[in-house]
């Protein structure tokens, strides 16, 4: 145990978040190795693991399921024999080019996920996180005072699939006890307690400033590479610069329910209007 600990090798790849940690194989982490994995993980946000070509789909269970239980997604293509594990392709149309943070239509959104990619193309595809705690910190203090009491409507719908929830607009993270911003580009649809228009006003300001560069690290993948994310203070996005074959492998960790200040105020009531619309 004490030998896997010294082999380990931490790099912050940016003054925002992420990091690199080299000197140990995720296929081989034991009790005390995991701890010190969670600790790096909620310290840097997300973690990148170069050198896990050989991980099998049982070892990336395994080393996910160490965060909770894994999510067996509704619609999206799984690993055949492995249900928990969905395969992300991009010849299949699998390119999530928006910031994004992952599931927040869902009640309870997953807390992480664990990719691996196994064909990446030479040039491109790389993928990038965003820092919420320094987003939120970003603002203005009577900003921050006003989104504190807000909530959002997230939704999403595929097919016959739709799901709704309603978040606050910064939640506390359940660990570390720091606030972050909880709105995003994909799934986050209107603020209830504005008007449609100041709605629309704030959370483009919002979205600017939690997708802004100051508080982004950007990876670049090789075939087998593994990042580990904390979906409670991040958002993502895989950059769309590329045309060769992308194909990665996820477990998702089932979540909790996002927890912030309660709303101060009651959900607007317009002409036309009802207290729980959602703009589609």
């Amino acid at each position: 145990m004490g030998e896997k600990m010294s082999s380990l090798e931490v790099r912050p790849l940016t003054g925002a978040l992420g990091a690199e940690v080299r000197g140990i194989a995720l296929a081989d982490v034991d009790d005390a190795l995991f701890g010190r994995i969670h600790h790096l993980l909620l310290e840097h946000l997300v973690l990148f693991f170069r050198d896990e070509a050989g991980l099998t789909p049982a070892d990336h269970k395994a080393f996910g399921s160490r965060f909770g239980q894994l999510e067996v997604h509704q619609f999206l293509p799984k690993l055949p024999e492995h249900e928990e594990i969905v395969v992300l392709d991009s010849d299949a149309g699998a390119k999530a080019d928006v910031w994004h943070t992952d599931v927040t239509y869902a009640q309870s959104p997953p807390i992480a996920s664990v990719l691996q990619i196994v064909q990446s193309p030479e040039v491109g595809g790389d993928t990038m996180w965003s820092n919420q705690y320094l987003a939120y910190e970003a603002l203005s203090e009577p900003i921050r005072e006003l989104v504190d009491g807000l909530t959002a409507l997230h939704g999403f719908a595929y097919g016959s699939f739709r799901s709704e929830a309603e978040h606050p607009v910064v939640r506390v993270h359940p660990e570390t006890g720091r606030r972050s911003l909880y709105v995003n580009r994909m799934f986050t649809q209107r603020i209830p307690q504005l008007t449609a228009g100041e709605s629309e006003a704030l959370l483009a300001h919002l979205f600017t400033v939690s997708e802004s560069p100051q508080r982004v690290c950007r990876f670049r993948w090789n075939e087998g590479a593994v990042a580990v994310w904390d979906n409670r203070a991040t958002q993502h996005y895989a950059v769309n610069d590329y045309s060769a074959r992308r194909v990665g492998r996820r477990v998702t960790v089932l979540g909790d329910e996002p927890k912030g200040d309660d709303a101060r105020w009651a959900h607007h009531q317009g002409p036309g209007m009802s207290a729980t619309a959602v703009k589609k």
